[in-house]
């Protein structure tokens, strides 16, 4: 396995050329074996889920060192889990995906037949976040490997323990020229994204996928870009405020809001606020109760983003806006663990940093409205949310917001859960993404569907061929153009 770090290695220039190589190795190897056999990829998937279960322990602990306090049902289930369910959901159904699909032929063709068939696309590279590690450089791996495709995994460089297990969960099952993984600093990522895949995936803010997205254009590189954004949570008038908080605040403190599917802030109706916040205290405190000594509760990744979610934070505070902090903890104790309970921000303004950029913390905005048509145009003037979380029983409500809204997309009573079900597609639209993985909808992606059309020993083609003006095709355009 590369590792950037390694000193041995210290010119720029060298580093790519090594990627470079491992690359040309891959494609060497694909090109001699173009389409494995569902059977080996099976293979693949059963000895990648072996190593993952054999090191899921030294995993959380990996984990529990780069965040400085990472909770072990965090890393269970936003990590490991969702991996596994996925490696086992596509060895259940990789067979069906992979089969030939008939395709119908016009009648002018017969007795010519069509068909799609699903092809690997070579070497897909994938760019790994720092929030969840092992499960965003294993669900594009899952797929990738599944649609018969060699990879390269540059990991994030903030999370060098897990980085290193993740490294030899790798290379319990691959060589190098089936899947790599690449380490180094953002340069390093830069040059990563020069390379000329046949497929890039990268998952991460939407600012850098700007950058990611041009650096694949100089290859025509097609790429699935996984951002992020600000995903409202509204708070219907028809829904009771306990129900709605119970089922949104996990989904907001799970990772401590380190998720790029977190509901990012709340559209509460005007006068269900006080005891929206009310329910908010109470639930946060029982299901954190002294975040700053509780395992349970994860630190934010390091000292930047740390100052970064206290800017946020100190910014509406001297705008003078109602901060409510749901804990009753001590503050040094939560700043040497870099700890931030969930605080509430009730109507900060607009042109705050914290309601115009993602927050990607356990700060919660809430904004109130005084009728549905407001909370929804709210909504529409806003950049298009990586997902979209509905708090309400109403049927009519929620077909409406089905199909008048955007978002990559739409839970109804839940938040984040979404994103753990195998049989439904994942990404984004517009500045929140693009492109699908996840299931059959990333098998899709990344695979060519690749038409043939072919003729048999009949031929009837001949008929149509010049000197025109015969007999036939003046029947053949009587017939077709009508």
């Amino acid at each position: 396995m590369l590792n950037i770090n390694d000193k041995s290695i210290s010119d720029h220039a060298e580093q790519h050329q090594r990627m470079l190589q491992i690359f040309d190795q891959q494609k060497i190897k694909f090109l001699n074996a173009p389409y494995p056999e569902a059977s080996e990829r099976i293979e693949k998937l059963l000895k990648l889920k072996k190593s993952v279960l054999a090191l899921q322990e030294p995993l959380i602990a990996a984990l529990n060192a780069d965040f400085g306090c990472r909770s072990r049902d965090d890393s269970l289930m936003g990590d490991i889990m969702p991996s596994v369910a996925a490696i086992n959901y596509s060895m259940k159904r990789l067979k069906r995906w992979m089969r030939p699909q008939r395709r119908h032929v016009n009648i002018m063709f017969l007795p010519a037949s069509a068909k799609v068939i699903y092809q690997p696309m070579g070497v897909v590279g994938i760019i790994v976040p720092w929030n969840y590690p092992i499960f965003l450089a294993l669900g594009p791996l899952i797929t990738a490997l599944a649609s018969g495709n060699r990879a390269m995994i540059k990991m994030s460089e903030f999370t060098p323990n897990t980085n290193k297990v993740f490294r030899q969960i790798i290379t319990n099952c691959f060589t190098e020229s089936e899947v790599a993984v690449i380490e180094g600093e953002a340069d390093v990522a830069a040059k990563f994204s020069e390379i000329p895949f046949d497929h890039m995936l990268f998952t991460g803010s939407t600012q850098v996928g700007r950058h990611v997205m041009r650096a694949a254009s100089e290859n025509l590189t097609p790429v699935t870009l996984e951002l992020g954004g600000k995903s409202p949570a509204l708070i219907a008038p028809d829904i009771q405020p306990k129900t709605a908080i119970q089922r949104l605040l996990w989904g907001k403190t799970l990772n401590s809001g380190q998720t790029c599917v977190s509901p990012d802030y709340i559209l509460c109706p005007e006068d269900k606020l006080e005891e929206v916040i009310k329910e908010a205290r109470t639930q946060f405190q029982v299901m954190y109760p002294s975040p700053s000594t509780n395992p349970d509760y994860t630190s934010v990744i390091s000292d930047r983003q740390y100052a970064r979610i206290n800017g946020l934070l100190q910014e509406v505070e001297t705008q003078g806006a109602r901060i409510e902090n749901l804990a009753n903890d001590d503050n040094e104790a939560l700043k040497r663990q870099r700890k931030v309970p969930l605080t509430l921000i009730i109507n900060p303004s607009n042109d705050s940093l914290v309601m115009k950029e993602e927050i990607f913390g356990p700060l919660f905005p809430i904004v109130t409205y005084k009728t549905i048509d407001e909370a929804l145009t709210y909504i529409h003037q806003r950049p298009r949310p990586l997902a979209l979380y509905l708090f309400s029983f109403d049927k009519e409500l929620q077909d409406r917001c089905a199909y008048s809204t955007h978002s990559g997309a739409l839970t109804v009573n839940d938040a984040v859960m979404h994103v753990a079900q195998d049989d439904i597609p994942f990404g984004g639209i517009g500045p929140s993404g693009m492109g699908h993985y996840h299931g059959k909808e990333g098998f899709l992606t990344l695979s060519k569907a690749k038409p043939i059309f072919s003729q048999g020993r009949l031929f009837l083609g001949g008929l149509v061929h010049p000197p025109y003006g015969t007999f036939i095709h003046k029947l053949i355009y009587k017939l077709f153009i009508r």
